[in-house]
């Protein structure tokens, strides 16, 4: 027995070392494996098509496109009946829809926290929009323009050095009139009714926004004119949630059997007064 081999210490350290690791690792790569297959997460199709509803993110405050009716509680405009139109595609029922309201500062949000399936609310497509979610195809072509009082006599952007502007926090249309006018002072709200209700109590000599969203408030109140033009373009498009190709491919083809059935015509006369040049 004298004669028994003794390791020295640091050597049995270094053995047990190597061992304990190669246990630990090969432990960790299953429990990762596994991990990732279950987080995997389902298409946005499939989840309206188990849940039997499309959750729809709208406005509620923009007239001829989302608006409620304080009365009966119902919410109508022309991305509603597009809303619908998409409940019909996918579950074969338009009446299978939850309308959830949005501003333009909560509904990018609202999409990437899994509230919505689909945002359908007056949103320009921009390039800086487009690192945080997809596109649908344009489906409304709209422009920028200002909204005054008819004995104003703002008659454009070069009327308002010094002037208070109001508009909605999280739109393109603040960003764009501090670059268009920048010796206007912009005033922002969080939604539509309340930039409208400011201009009304004279906090502001003009009301900034997309040209069909101001002819929907001058259609509630005809003290009000639109004046300038049009000085951008706001192409309208679909968010949907970021690398959910096949959801937005799903969008494009309805948004296409709308055209070629006529049925977008329809809503679009319907709403907006006449069919699209």
């Amino acid at each position: 027995m004298k004669n028994v081999l003794k390791w020295p210490s640091f050597v049995l350290v270094l053995i047990l070392s190597v061992v304990l690791s190669g246990c630990s690792t090969g432990e960790e790569t299953t429990n990762s494996s596994g991990g990732g297959e279950n987080a995997a997460a389902k298409g946005t199709i499939e989840q309206i098509k188990e849940r039997g509803k499309l959750i729809a993110g709208v406005k509620y405050d923009t007239k001829l496109f989302g608006l409620k009716d304080p009365a009966s509680g119902e919410v109508e405009g022309f991305d509603i009946d597009i809303a619908k139109a998409l409940a019909k595609q996918i579950l074969g029922d338009e009446t299978k829809v939850e309308l959830k309201e949005v501003t333009s500062k909560t509904r990018i949000p609202m999409l990437q926290n899994g509230d919505i399936d689909i945002i359908i609310a007056t949103m320009t497509i921009t390039d800086e929009r487009k690192e945080q979610v997809d596109f649908s195809d344009v489906y409304f072509e709209a422009g920028q323009s200002l909204l005054v009082k008819n004995d104003s006599a703002i008659t454009g952007l070069e009327s308002l050095g010094g002037v208070k502007v109001l508009a909605v926090k999280g739109s393109t249309s603040a960003q764009n009139i501090r670059e268009k006018a920048p010796d206007a002072e912009v005033l922002e709200f969080d939604n539509y009714q309340d930039a409208f209700t400011a201009l009304k109590a004279g906090k502001g000599e003009a009301l900034t926004t997309d040209n069909i969203i101001l002819i929907g408030m001058q259609q509630t109140d005809n003290n009000y004119k639109l004046v300038g033009g049009n000085f951008t373009s706001e192409p309208y498009g679909m968010a949907i949630r970021k690398g959910d190709s096949a959801f937005v491919e799903e969008v494009n083809s309805l948004l296409k059997s709308m055209k070629d059935s006529g049925e977008y015509d329809t809503l679009h006369e319907k709403w907006l007064g006449s069919k699209p040049e």
